[in-house]
């Protein structure tokens, strides 16, 4: 019987080959090898914090999906719906090292992987309903035109049962046909969500409009009832219908790697928010966290315990 889990996700995990030295990546002779994924990132980071966390995902019968398999287990993370699939493949990706704080190169290996052939059909409504919150970003819904389906249905049942939903756009412009169509459909998935995470960036391009005050009233005004836009080293911007203020970010002394810091912040957010925080409480909990991410290399590392984050067990 699948467990009662407080967040279910679904998504895509990769194996991660993080260069060792930097440089261009086909210069590179060393990689360290890592579970990665944006969704995977979240599983990780809400699964440390003691919450109890499903994924929802299809991969490869091969020693890569072996792999990923392994690091889910190891961190607690539940994979009763995770299926192994012996026609296709597990996605891969390459990352280059950056020690200036830049954003690094990333090239994704995924097109024709056993997660990208995901459907409607492969969704267990039963076990889906054991959890109380369902995560979703904008990247699995850009694979492929079937796992596009897929979340959307995913989605819409998910508000038909009344759990709560959070909503990460999470861009991956090279995966989709064209910007338009990449805007047209995140903002209409945003319209299942309580809960939208854009980047200041992301949340221009999707709604058009500059100041963070606004792009939360683009959300609220389509139905979310809170939204959390992104502002890097200077925090983030909270709006409720009772709410509205700017959280400050959490000084670093030195930025190693970017990546995954917005997975730590969501992580914070929706852990806080299912323990009863008030929200400005579960936002300063996500900005410690995308603070703590940004100093430690790859994408999970610097995900914390209870305990690393100063909180009781």
């Amino acid at each position: 019987m699948t467990p009662q889990l407080d967040v279910l996700t679904i998504g895509e995990p990769l194996v991660l080959f993080a260069a060792q030295q930097p440089g261009a990546l086909d210069t590179v002779t060393a990689f360290t090898r890592s579970a990665a994924g944006a969704e995977l990132n979240v599983a990780t980071g809400l699964a440390r914090l003691g919450v109890r966390v499903g994924y929802l995902s299809r991969l490869g019968d091969d020693s890569f999906g072996r792999f990923l398999m392994g690091a889910m287990a190891r961190e607690g993370i539940d994979p009763s719906q995770v299926v192994l699939d012996r026609a296709h493949p597990t996605g891969f990706m390459l990352k280059s090292r950056s020690d200036d704080g830049s954003d690094p190169r990333i090239e994704y290996f995924r097109r024709g992987s056993a997660a990208s052939h995901m459907q409607t059909a492969d969704l267990n409504p039963a076990a889906c309903a054991t959890a109380r919150h369902l995560h979703l970003t904008g990247i699995f819904v850009a694979v492929s035109a079937s796992t596009r389906a897929l979340v959307f249905e995913l989605a819409e049942q998910a508000r038909a049962r009344g759990q709560t939903l959070s909503f990460d756009p999470n861009l991956r412009p090279s995966l989709w046909p064209s910007t338009a169509a990449m805007v047209e459909t995140l903002n209409a998935l945003s319209r299942h969500a309580d809960w939208v995470l854009p980047g200041l960036a992301e949340g221009q391009l999707l709604t058009g409009r500059e100041r963070p005050e606004a792009i939360a009233d683009f959300y609220l005004e389509r139905g979310a009832r809170g939204v959390a836009v992104k502002l890097g080293a200077e925090g983030a911007y909270l709006a409720t219908a009772t709410t509205r203020r700017h959280l400050p970010g959490v000084p670093v002394p030195r930025v190693v790697d970017t990546v995954g810091a917005g997975d730590g912040f969501a992580a914070g957010l929706i852990s806080g928010l299912l323990e009863g925080l008030p929200a400005e409480a579960a936002v300063a909990r996500g900005n410690a966290i995308g603070a703590r991410v940004v100093q430690f290399p790859g994408d999970s590392e610097g995900l914390p315990t209870r305990a690393e984050l100063g909180l009781p067990g």
